[in-house]
């Protein structure tokens, strides 16, 4: 799940939660029809009951990691790639820009209470699911796998506004390249590219919150097509 499932996040508490939830949602939960349990048919039933629940969760990553990858978009075309942090949800070299609108975008997922629903979805799914048997539907995967466009949509949407502006800045130098030669560019548009990409992104973070609303209603649009119920 996002923010409790990063790697910066101790492996016992992260055990402790799931033992403490585990506890909590038993008691609503229907009972299994599913009696065969020292059989290799249990063993597909654990593998089935654990793609469920890696699904939900990958759902909530790709949340957050739309903002990420608007983030490093945004760095990259305004030169501040440059600086660059340790992502601890990750464990990789991200730019800060990325590090920043994760920080935020897992903000407003605890926010939106992201935790208590993502949490109900699971209970949900032993419901709508039950422990019978039954396969999980295929079609489930691709519905993960056609999401994923959401995420490079959102993405590009919430970062067009920055990289127009950027272009414009682009073509202001490359004009005055031409008219004066003599000027080095260089020198003069890198701080210049750096300090108007840092204005662009403060002008535009009032887009954040609208954005991130609409990938959160699709992203509970997705958990709801995975473990059947209505959003």
């Amino acid at each position: 799940m996002a923010g409790l499932g990063a790697k910066n996040v101790p492996t016992r508490i992260k055990m402790g939660l799931a033992i403490v939830v585990t506890f909590v949602a038993v008691p609503m939960l229907p009972p299994a029809t599913f009696t065969n349990l020292f059989s290799f048919e249990m063993i597909l039933v654990v593998i089935q009951q654990m793609l469920i629940g890696i699904a939900i969760g990958f759902a909530s990553t790709l949340l957050l990691n739309t903002f990420v990858l608007a983030g490093q978009i945004l760095a990259m075309q305004t030169g501040l790639g440059f600086a660059s942090v340790v992502d601890p949800s990750n464990g990789l070299s991200v730019p800060a820009v990325g590090q920043f609108y994760l920080i935020l975008a897992t903000l407003l997922f605890f926010v939106f209470n992201g935790h208590l629903m993502m949490i109900q979805m699971v209970v949900h799914s032993f419901e709508v699911l039950p422990i019978d048997g039954n396969w999980w539907s295929v079609d489930h995967y691709w519905d993960i796998v056609t999401w994923g466009g959401w995420m490079f949509t959102t993405a590009l949407v919430l970062s067009l506004a920055p990289l127009t502006a950027m272009l414009v800045i682009n073509m202001s130098f490359g004009i005055m390249t031409r008219a004066a030669p003599q000027l080095n560019i260089f020198s003069i548009g890198f701080p210049f590219t750096l300090v108007a990409g840092l204005i662009i992104i403060w002008a535009t973070l009032g887009n954040f919150v609208s954005q991130f609303e609409f990938q959160w209603l699709k992203m509970v649009e997705l958990m709801c097509s995975l473990v059947g119920c209505s959003p």
